[in-house]
């Protein structure tokens, strides 16, 4: 709105600067069209194309997905139960066995 408001009052002070003399013609004022801005058709194409883009890219996501997630992966081997990764000198307050292990009690 305020950019249309100062649009017409420049477009007013120019008529005042730039009156003909003499009684000459006036010469119209520019039309409101940009010149060098793209069609409608231009846009529904370029809207058209990129929305083909777009699945496009989303089906070729979903198939590489599909085919990466349904090979196998590799399953390392256990690491060897070393001696010396669980020494305990003293008991834990909440009992002979860490918070994260499993524990050993046989029912």
């Amino acid at each position: 709105m305020a950019m249309s408001m100062t649009r017409t009052s420049l477009r007013a002070a120019g008529a005042l600067l730039c009156r003909p003399k003499n009684g000459a013609a006036r010469r119209p004022f520019p039309s409101n069209k940009r010149p060098l801005s793209s069609s409608a058709h231009d846009d529904e194409y370029e809207t058209a194309k990129w929305e083909k883009i777009t699945y496009l890219g989303i089906a070729t996501c979903t198939v590489l997905s599909v085919y990466h997630l349904s090979k196998g992966h590799e399953h390392h081997p256990e690491p060897p139960a070393y001696p010396y990764l669980h020494i305990r000198n003293k008991e834990f307050p909440w009992g002979p066995d860490g918070l994260f292990e499993k524990k050993k009690h046989d029912h």
